[in-house]
């Protein structure tokens, strides 16, 4: 010990009284002492307290722990977004668990390898994903979970599954339960899976110490202030809902909870509400843009929503802001609880022109609040690129709110971790201000003729033409120049364009050589957190060229 740490010895170490290991888990317990009158959640003319929130997921974890449940257990929800999604949150880790949320759109198989995988010893279940449930269990090699349904009567007449429902489940619990605070702030609170495209996902554990402040984050990143009302767009499934849940929590939010995403589902209860605050993928945010009756102008109630992707298409930002969303970008990944950079906001942006102002907005940015920092790296040397916004490299992470690591995987796990930094796979360039701007998925890019094309750059001059309502583009072969960019459209509707019409357009925008050099109409397949599938574009665009060989 040097002399100038041994000074400051105090002969006494770490106490209860002086530390305590950092867990989401009280943010509920002092917003449901603080505020315990206060509204934690809506749902379908269905109201909770604080108080009633935090007592809710006392009497699940003592039931949870009645069924056994122990430390380092794994109980799995397929749920969407209702309250007894958002409580899973705080019950399952208050029994000592490890929360799986599943995502609901997976078929049978991708389930039972996860319960397999994860080793689920209870599974909370919808009615509208019994049937699927009921095939997964069927397909298991290990032992079947404890199966609890979760009634719902925005979905009438389910089919129940499980051996009890969670409502009675609830009901027969302790409401004092002593509840398990973590041993130690590093212990698993998640797992969560990646969407693979080939092969089986990986499973991304993450801890108490990320969880709580990547829920600060979100409160200072999202300048959410006291008491927001946050409408729930985005799968509380996904990346845990970005650690909402928790982060709602913390500033005794209200949880405007939604089944489904539907426009004029949105737009009455952000009305009937007073919403405040929202997050999503750039899919939901078009979907409202190009809604009929979208309120425009005076009409439009302020919102400020968290936009994440890898880059928004310009148009996305501009139109939100025409229905009244102030969107700001953010960018991450589930192995870094969800958003972990912002592109955070200057002074004097407000009074740029809007296209200059998207342009600025669309960046990937700097970490997040309390994330230690993103960069672009040379994957090689692992020296930053320099900041002249064209030296491309690998985006990569460090700090406390990336994963512990991949789920019995160890090789996965030292790949991701090579060099100290958390590799994403992403490929990106630093402008002049440091800030993150995302080219491609190291897959994505399109070598051309030798020269770089970013699918990114053409999809966002696509997203401009105004007969356009998603666009993605991958690489085409060609015998000349090795690949070429293909563009698959899919027009809004009522709205016509032809193949030349989307040709000439982007060449208007575009040099040559990174214009498109076919347009493919239809509709374009997307993961159920809208993110566009373009592993299956490429698919499709092998199969032809198979075909014509």
């Amino acid at each position: 010990m040097s002399s100038s740490q041994g000074q400051y010895s105090t002969g006494l170490d770490k106490t209860e009284a002086n530390y305590v290991a950092l867990s989401p888990l009280s943010f509920l317990k002092r917003s449901a002492a603080v505020y315990p009158g206060l509204t934690s959640a809506v749902y379908e003319g269905r109201t909770f307290t604080w108080a009633e929130t935090y007592e809710r997921c006392k009497r699940f974890a003592s039931y949870l722990a009645a069924q056994g449940i122990r430390r380092g257990d794994t109980v799995a929800a397929m749920l969407p977004n209702i309250p007894a999604m958002n409580e899973a949150h705080f019950a399952v880790p208050m029994a000592g668990a490890v929360l799986n949320a599943l995502n609901i759109r997976l078929d049978s198989a991708a389930i039972a390898f996860q319960l397999d995988h994860g080793g689920a010893k209870i599974v909370l279940v919808d009615p509208e994903f019994a049937g699927v449930i009921s095939e997964a269990l069927g397909l298991m090699n290990g032992p079947r979970p404890l199966v609890i349904d979760v009634d719902d009567a925005a979905f009438p007449g389910g089919q129940r599954i499980g051996q009890i429902e969670y409502e009675e489940a609830v009901a027969s619990g302790d409401p004092d339960f002593a509840w398990l605070q973590p041993q130690d702030e590093w212990d698993a609170i998640s797992l969560g899976y990646t969407s693979g495209t080939t092969g089986n996902p990986k499973g991304v554990v993450t801890h108490y110490r990320g969880a709580y402040l990547n829920a600060v984050s979100n409160v200072l990143a999202a300048n959410l202030g006291p008491h927001p009302v946050y409408l729930w767009t985005l799968p509380m499934f996904h990346c845990n809902g970005w650690c909402f849940p928790w982060t709602l929590a913390a500033v005794a939010g209200i949880n405007v909870c939604l089944r489904k995403v539907e426009p004029k589902k949105i737009f009455e209860l952000v009305k009937a509400h007073g919403v405040t605050h929202m997050c999503g993928a750039p899919i939901v945010y078009n979907t409202l843009i190009n809604d009929p009756a979208a309120p425009k102008g005076q009409a439009a109630r302020p919102v400020v929503g968290l936009i994440a992707g890898a880059a928004p298409p310009v148009a996305v930002l501009e139109g939100a802001e025409s229905i009244g969303i102030k969107l700001t970008h953010v960018y991450g990944l589930t192995e870094v609880y969800g958003p972990a950079s912002v592109c955070a906001e200057q002074p004097g942006w407000d009074n740029l022109p809007s296209a200059q102002r998207a342009q600025l907005k669309r960046r990937q940015g700097v970490p997040y609040p309390l994330q230690e920092a993103v960069t672009v790296l040379d994957p090689d040397t692992m020296r930053e690129v320099p900041r002249d916004g064209e030296t491309i490299g690998e985006v990569m992470f460090r700090g406390n709110t990336v994963m512990k690591g991949y789920l019995k995987n160890e090789k996965a796990t030292e790949e991701a971790f090579a060099g100290g930094w958390f590799h994403t796979g992403d490929l990106g360039v630093l402008d002049q201000d440091g800030y993150v701007i995302i080219k491609d998925r190291s897959k994505d890019i399109i070598i051309s003729g030798g020269e770089n094309i970013s699918s990114v750059e053409v999809e966002d001059v696509l997203y401009k033409h105004p007969a356009v309502l998603f666009a993605a583009v991958v690489a085409k072969p060609d015998p000349k120049w090795g690949e070429v960019p293909c563009a698959f459209v899919e027009l809004k509707e009522g709205a016509s364009a032809t193949e030349a019409e989307i040709l000439a357009y982007c060449k208007t925008a575009l040099p040559g050589f990174k214009s498109p050099k076919a347009v493919v109409f239809g509709s374009i397949p997307k993961t159920s957190t809208g993110k566009i599938q373009k592993f299956v574009l490429r698919q499709q665009v092998d199969s032809a060229k198979a075909i014509s060989a």
